[in-house]
């Protein structure tokens, strides 16, 4: 069954007197090239978005409307990136919690923080992590659409520069053309070489 994202936990942190609470997300952690992307957003409490749902229920055109729809409605949006070389120095967690406060450092007046999964260690307000908050929060939802659609146009330019990869078709994860071009090629400079799921040697 399809779960459907709702308002419930910005209403419940409204009502602890929070007045701006963002949700966020990241998306690219598990692929093998290519930067980490973390979205955040404040939607109005009570927004009808039905299309806005976890990225990964939408098909690529979905995302691209609920984008749009998301950038025109929200009260505020950002996106922050930790590049290849920040995954390989501090590790993809690090480096995930890293784009998600380079996210939200863009938005002012953020006084509560939703976030899927993971509770982010270092920002100066307070949070509230949520399994599977991609999927029934509203915000964290919206937050995911962001970065996953930020990353693949970023992914999409990166496969101009490395056709050879098919990085406009996998965004960089781990699909048997992508291993094989990675056999037949080599890793290139925005493959995660520290990455212990595809052997580079």
């Amino acid at each position: 069954m399809k779960t459907i994202s709702h308002y419930d936990f910005e209403s419940e942190a409204r009502e602890r007197g929070f007045i701006c609470v963002a949700g966020v997300d990241e998306a690219g952690c598990g692929a093998l090239a290519g930067p980490v992307v973390a979205g955040a957003v404040v939607l109005p409490l009570g927004l009808e978005l039905e299309t806005v749902q976890d990225s990964k229920q939408l098909t690529p055109k979905a995302r691209e409307k609920a984008f749009e729809l998301i950038a025109s409605s929200a009260l505020a949006w950002a996106t922050g990136q930790a590049s290849v070389e920040e995954i390989e120095t501090i590790n993809i967690r690090q480096a995930t919690f890293l784009a998600m406060c380079r996210a939200l450092e863009q938005l002012k007046g953020i006084d509560f923080v939703l976030v899927d999964a993971w509770t982010i260690p270092g920002i100066n307000f307070p949070q509230k992590a949520i399994i599977r908050g991609d999927q029934i929060v509203k915000s964290i939802s919206a937050a995911s659409i962001m970065a996953k659609v930020t990353r693949d146009h970023m992914m999409e330019a990166y496969h101009l520069e490395f056709p050879e990869y098919g990085f406009k078709d996998h965004k960089g994860y781990g699909t048997l053309f992508h291993r094989e071009a990675i056999g037949r090629f080599g890793p290139c400079r925005i493959h995660r070489k520290t990455y212990k799921t595809f052997c580079f040697d």
